[in-house]
């Protein structure tokens, strides 16, 4: 019969002897691990998110109008996003807002910014191109790294590009190939164009036309149409009516970026066709249906954030502070200068939720990213579509490539 376990006090000596210090040992070792494995903390890296506020258009239809908080939710996610990966290294991250009322004085607000802050080393940046521009060449950000989540203008991926300056939302240009290489995918070549009074109208107008002539498609008529003045909602149904007639087509383009009549082409045209561009089925870097690549769980963490589905902007928000935590966590650094480095080099990816890596073009700051092309029910593709090939990447197929572009601040050909 198996004796019992010794229980006399000369039986837990011996345990006392031999067991208790291996628990001690064990127990030293594994808090000696534990301290080991927690980094140094280093300084806090500071992000700054400056918006110039600009007065929009009251929405048709009883639409939402464009939230005030645009951006800086996603920039907001952005920091939650860096903090909770970035405290694996010791690393944590703060987020500045700064909001610039119409006609208020940019110079003056980043003059005071830096004299509250110290050195500016990044900055998230939802302005207009001209104040986008200003901000870039301020001495107050001369060893700042810029990251542009509100212009989409293409002069700012050309000959107004500037070194240090990032732009994370897609130009105009990239969203127009992207729709047209879909068109060109259905073979929906014949587009008839309507265009907006706006001198942004007008803008996205021109990128149609040029990613027309790139892909082959032929804008076949154009036509123009000015809100002003009109009640929509009893003449829509005559006025578009006119202005789509024309030659055989197979789909109506927009140029509206204001929003001021786009939404009522839809089912009023002449002939029925689909509507397309800024209104319509719509090229964007975001949208509420993007569920792809777990992109359901970046909505769904904005949404409880926000309160509100993710835009385009909202999503270059997050994208631009997540594009800095995640330089500075590779790193394992916060040395402003080491992931400003970092940012601008061709070894730079980062995962945006869109199936793919993603990185800035060498030659002009673009990041270079898949466009949806959706309704407001669903993504009807993601370009590049299918079929468009190129020799470095396909997502060089979207907006200025290489030899298009006129930029030399980053030592591109042009």
């Amino acid at each position: 019969m198996p004796k019992r376990a010794d229980l006399t006090e000369g039986g837990r000596g011996a345990f006392g002897r031999h067991v208790l210090p291996a628990l001690l040992l064990a127990f030293v070792v594994l808090s000696a691990s534990s301290v080991q494995a927690a980094p140094p903390a280093s300084p806090t890296l500071t992000i700054h998110y400056v918006e110039r506020r600009v007065e929009r258009p009251t929405p048709l239809n009883n639409e939402p109008p464009i939230p005030d908080d645009e951006g800086l939710r996603g920039a907001e996610l952005g920091l939650r996003d860096g903090n909770a990966t970035g405290r694996f290294v010791g690393l944590s991250f703060a987020l500045k807002p700064t909001v610039i009322e119409p006609g208020a004085d940019l110079q003056a607000a980043l003059a005071a910014l830096a004299r509250e802050s110290g050195p500016l080393r990044f900055l998230v940046v939802n302005a207009p191109a001209d104040d986008l521009l200003a901000i870039a060449d301020a001495p107050e950000t001369r060893e700042a790294v810029t990251l542009n989540v509100g212009a989409p203008d293409v002069r700012l991926r050309d000959r107004d590009c500037r070194a240090r300056l990032l732009h994370v939302l897609p130009s105009r240009d990239m969203l127009t190939d992207a729709l047209a290489q879909l068109l060109l995918y259905k073979r929906w070549n014949r587009l008839l164009l309507v265009s907006g009074p706006g001198a942004d109208d007008a803008l996205y107008a021109d990128a149609l036309r040029k990613s027309a002539k790139k892909f082959g498609a032929r804008i076949v008529a154009e036509a123009s149409f000015d809100a002003r003045g009109a009640d929509l909602r009893d003449s829509a149904l005559k006025e578009f009516a006119l202005i789509t007639r024309g030659p055989e087509h197979d789909v109506v383009a927009v140029a509206d970026e204001r929003a001021e009549f786009g939404a009522n082409l839809v089912y009023n045209t002449a002939s029925p066709r689909p509507v397309v561009g800024t209104q319509g089925l719509t090229p964007t870097a975001w949208g509420r249906p993007v569920e792809a690549w777990a992109a359901v769980q970046l909505q769904g963490r904005f949404a409880k954030l926000a309160s509100r589905p993710m835009g385009a902007i909202d999503w270059a928000g997050w994208m631009a502070v997540h594009a800095v935590t995640e330089a500075a966590t590779q790193l394992k650094s916060s040395d402003p200068a080491a992931i400003r480095d970092l940012l601008l080099s061709k070894k730079f990816e980062v995962g945006g939720f869109k199936g793919r890596a993603l990185s800035f073009r060498p030659w002009n700051g673009q990041l270079r990213q898949p466009v949806f092309v959706l309704w407001p029910g669903a993504v009807v593709a993601a370009a590049p579509v299918e079929g468009f090939l190129h020799r470095r990447t396909e997502l060089d197929t979207l907006g200025l490539d290489e030899p298009e572009s006129a930029c030399r601040a980053f030592g591109g050909n042009g």
